[in-house]
């Protein structure tokens, strides 16, 4: 015998009903089948408000019956043939008139008790069972109609009747006895108290009732059928490539409905699994599929065998209470009273944690009952409380669980250690944690706000581990943002197929506009992205990105603006990496320059800067691994500007000084106004940084600034610099000619040494590292301790967006 469970969405329409009935017809050639099937989709939640209407004296309760009425109405003019309608539309209408009459009544007492609500509530099961039963009687079907309420036994625990399992077994063994049908056809989560009473099981007791039936009659298999292949590996809502379990355990299946799976009801384990009868999940709409099946026996399949959990579940809309004092510890009985007080109130506790210094004991409820629970432990422990031998119970709103289960988790060490550093390089604060001595679930609470982001986290890391998605904000849109665009595009399939990294560019702005797509912005929308975009603020851009709250998010700062520093301590508590072009926040104030480096320690997250010096040069990388193995640096000599060595490379008096950094804008070298350039304020800045690096305490001021510009090219706009360099070319010329007397050549350098900093223009030797510098290229020569004879140097291309562009993408895969 196999018994078969319908869920509502199962029976919703006629279309369902339909494709419900084809699994039945399928399953009865077979097997002697039993049938238990829920109310319509909603009636059940439609039957309650419509009392809860009448309890206030809210005529509105009229119309909701007669929807729920004309519903069912239809149905039996949809699934029973014309001529043998007219009695089941009496009977629909006769059950109608029932529910008008105990509807009436709540209306005039205005009193809606437990025990109506199940007496209501138990026609959603009553009628749909009929109905159906009915339907497959006139397809020919060897079928009956059974009344669970006849044969299931509860105590009159209204709403939540707690069954008399000896005596519902034998009103079930007697009843399948006397009626050898191949199809019994019962309604689920309806009962009947020893007084005639009806009582339900809970919601989700439709499972419930076919998990008894099935181990009273020890049936071969308890199928429930729902809309889902099966349990998840998580909640398909909030996890896109959560994947059906094929295999689980009954204790997995118990932990993960628990603590919110909710395909499956938990109480409906318990019966099957005490007769050790297999539970299949399967789907109506994809009866093909393999779902999932729940039995004593450990997962089989290999892949099953590699994985340490068998899934992430999720509770909503939790609180905690806590109660603690000094009068706790070493005192029997506390606990038991605390629990004891709750039960009489009937509160529900979901999760337990206590410390092993009992001055604290903390317990997680549903939200809503949170007050009702503070009210009466308070009153529990008043005495205790007066004689500040306890503190009156804290409560905190606004929490999620989250449980890791798995059979594989036992015994194997590092699982913890695996689930909450994942979760802290994310930024996800744990509030409390409980584990049982099983080992097989692990249970956190965090904010509810980061449920979507830490159950993609867990699932990733346990599930996904061979792919990691990384979610990145780009701000800037100029020459190097979009070469660093085109190169992510160009570069994630390799990632994928060879470093198992997935990028996403979540979100994109500038001055003007921004965009965000969860899923990625696609090559094809970023051309013309900002005619579909809102109006941009960079707060607003940062806000948003804290909002969306994504895991292994990275914010990527492509710009020179002064103002997107001002968001990144923000975005850096909530742990999400940085990835800085942008000078401005580490040649900042010195205090600030370290508050954000200590930030990003202090919530483990990153925040890289490698292309502030040098471009795509590893010259800050450099550095940090050198005072990392103990190595310090004594000194420095470099070339910093790509600009500034074009400039200078290019200017050999065959030209005028005007024309060839006119050349350098033209080439991209250049900032829109190249005096930012040609000031050396830019070169000053780095120098900062590398000595910062270094290990050196320096502010701006602190670098002396040799500026070869005169003032009065520094004054008005960018065509009166122009205009002011012409009428300085004799000077540009002294200076070129007073080198090239001595045999050398010009070079703009930062120089390093004994704690001070300098930049400044250079007569280079030929027997210098500087000279045979060419073009845009960049030098950085480093004096150790270990390099003390023989210097260090890093050479190569300084300037340019396909350069600085990598030297950002590297940030970024570093960052993750």
């Amino acid at each position: 015998m196999k018994i078969l469970k319908f869920g509502g969405t199962s029976v919703a329409n006629v279309r369902n009903i339909l494709l419900a009935e084809n699994i039945i017809k399928k399953e009865s050639l077979q097997n002697r089948i039993i049938v238990v099937v829920s109310a319509l989709h909603s009636v059940t939640d439609n039957l309650i408000k419509a009392a809860e209407y009448a309890s206030v004296k809210d005529e509105n309760y009229i119309p909701v019956i007669k929807n729920l009425e004309q519903k069912h109405l239809e149905l039996v003019k949809e699934l029973i043939p014309v001529l043998a309608q007219s009695s089941w539309l009496s009977f629909v209408k006769k059950h109608f008139n029932d529910l008008e009459d105990i509807y009436s009544g709540i209306f005039v007492l205005g009193e809606f008790t437990e025990k109506i609500r199940d007496r209501i509530t138990s026609y959603g099961e009553f009628l749909s069972s009929n109905i159906i039963a009915a339907r497959l009687q006139h397809e020919g079907l060897d079928c009956i109609w059974m009344n669970s309420a006849d044969q299931i036994k509860t105590d009159s625990n209204f709403t939540h009747a707690k069954v008399d399992f000896e005596t519902t077994e034998n009103h079930l063994k007697n009843f399948a006895a006397d009626h050898k049908n191949q199809i019994i056809v019962a309604p689920g989560f309806i009962a009947m108290d020893q007084h005639g009473n009806a009582t339900t099981l809970g919601r989700g007791g439709s499972d419930y009732t076919a998990a008894i039936i099935a181990a009273a009659l020890s049936a071969h298999e308890l199928q429930i059928w729902t809309d889902v292949n099966g349990m998840m590996t998580a909640d398909p809502r909030l996890v896109s490539n959560a994947k059906p379990i094929q295999e689980i355990s009954y204790h997995e299946a118990m932990e993960l409905s628990h603590f919110g799976a909710k395909v499956l009801y938990p109480p409906s384990i318990q019966p099957v699994m005490a007769k050790n009868i297999d539970l299949r999940i399967k789907n109506t709409f994809d009866p093909e599929a393999y779902g999932t099946l729940i039995s004593h026996t450990l997962p089989r399949s290999e892949r099953k065998e590699q994985q340490s959990a068998s899934g992430v579940s999720n509770m909503s809309h939790i609180a905690l209470l806590t109660l603690e004092g000094s009068g706790m510890v070493g005192i029997p009985g506390i606990s038991a009273k605390l629990f004891q007080c709750l039960s009489f109130e009937k509160i529900n506790v979901i999760l337990i944690t206590q410390g092993s210094s009992e001055h604290s004991i903390t317990i997680a409820v549903n939200e809503k009952e949170i007050f009702h629970a503070e009210n009466a432990v308070n009153t529990c422990f008043a005495d205790d409380i007066e004689l500040q031998r306890m503190s009156p119970v804290q409560i905190e709103t606004g929490l999620s669980i989250i449980a890791l289960v798995g059979e594989n988790m036992k015994n194997r060490s590092g699982i913890s250690a695996k689930m909450f550093g994942c979760l802290g390089n994310n930024g996800i604060n744990i509030r409390a944690i409980a584990q049982g001595s099983s080992e097989r679930n692990i249970s956190i609470m965090i904010l509810e706000k980061d449920t979507r982001k830490a159950v993609n986290i867990l699932h990733e890391e346990f599930f996904e581990s061979e792919v990691k998605q990384v979610h990145l904000y780009l701000c800037g849109t100029g020459n190097v943002g979009s070469k660093l665009v085109q190169q992510i595009y160009e570069q994630n399939e390799y990632l994928m197929n060879n470093h198992l990294i997935n990028l996403r560019i979540a979100g994109i702005s500038n001055s003007r506009k921004m965009l965000f797509s969860d899923q990625g912005i696609t090559e094809n929308e970023f051309s013309n992205w900002s005619e579909n975009s809102d109006d941009a603020s960079i707060h607003g851009f940062a806000e948003e990105i804290i909002s969306r709250n994504l895991r292994n998010s990275v914010f990527v700062d492509v710009t020179a603006s002064a103002a997107v520093p001002d968001v990144y301590e923000n975005l850096l508590k909530r742990s999400i990496n940085i990835v800085a072009c942008n000078k401005i926040a580490a040649a900042s104030d010195f205090e600030q320059y370290k508050t954000l480096k200590n930030t990003a320690r202090n919530h483990r997250c990153n925040f890289y800067f490698e292309t502030n010096v040098g471009a795509g040069l590893p010259v800050i990388g450099t550095i940090n691994d050198l005072v990392k193995s103990g190595d310090k640096i004594t000194s420095i000599q470099a070339v910093l500007s790509g600009t500034l060595n074009f400039v200078f490379n290019n200017y050999d008096g065959s030209r005028t000084f005007s024309e060839v950094v006119a050349q350098a804008q033209k080439e991209g070298y250049t900032e829109p106004d190249p005096r930012l350039d040609l000031t050396g304020t830019d070169v000053a800045r780095k120098i900062l940084i590398l000595a910062r690096e270094a290990g050196y305490h320096l502010q701006f001021d602190d670098i002396e600034n040799e500026s070869f510009l005169p003032q009065e090219c520094l004054e008005g706009s960018v065509e009166n610099f122009y205009v002011k360099l012409i009428e300085y070319e004799d000077y540009f010329k002294r200076l070129l000619n007073n080198a090239q007397k001595e045999g050398r050549i010009l070079k703009y350098t930062a120089e390093f040494k004994d704690g001070k900093a300098k930049v400044g223009l250079q007569h280079a030797a030929p027997d210098s590292d500087l000279y045979h510098l060419y073009g845009k290229d960049n030098i950085v020569i480093f004096k150790t301790l270990r390099y003390s004879e023989q210097p260090l140097v890093i050479k190569g291309a300084g300037a340019g967006a396909e350069v600085t562009a990598s030297g950002v993408f590297a940030d970024i895969i570093r960052s993750i």
